[in-house]
């Protein structure tokens, strides 16, 4: 049987790779949306879409920029999932 602590390492790393991978784009969609509420409270427009449209291609180019960085982040994940399943113990 697998040990608690082998688990829980694995769910850590697993956790710690999807923030890992998430955050540029949070990042960008937090920075965007700091920018655009600062501009709507300045100029008084309240219009659903300038909020939500520069998100979305704010976050889609984040995406394009970091798609390196997530592949070799989950990749890096992945390989050490195979490597630590021999190390498993089922009995």
């Amino acid at each position: 049987m697998t040990s608690q602590a082998q688990i829980i390492s694995i769910l850590t790393d697993a956790i710690t790779t999807v923030i890992t991978c998430a955050a540029p784009m949070l990042l960008v969609a937090m920075v965007i949306g700091l920018i655009v509420s600062i501009f709507q409270a300045t100029t008084q427009i309240n219009e659903q879409t300038l909020a939500f449209v520069p998100k979305i291609v704010g976050v889609l180019l984040a995406l394009l920029l970091f798609a390196g960085f997530i592949f070799s982040t989950v990749g890096g994940f992945v390989t050490r999932l195979y490597q630590s399943i021999n190390t498993f113990s089922i009995t």
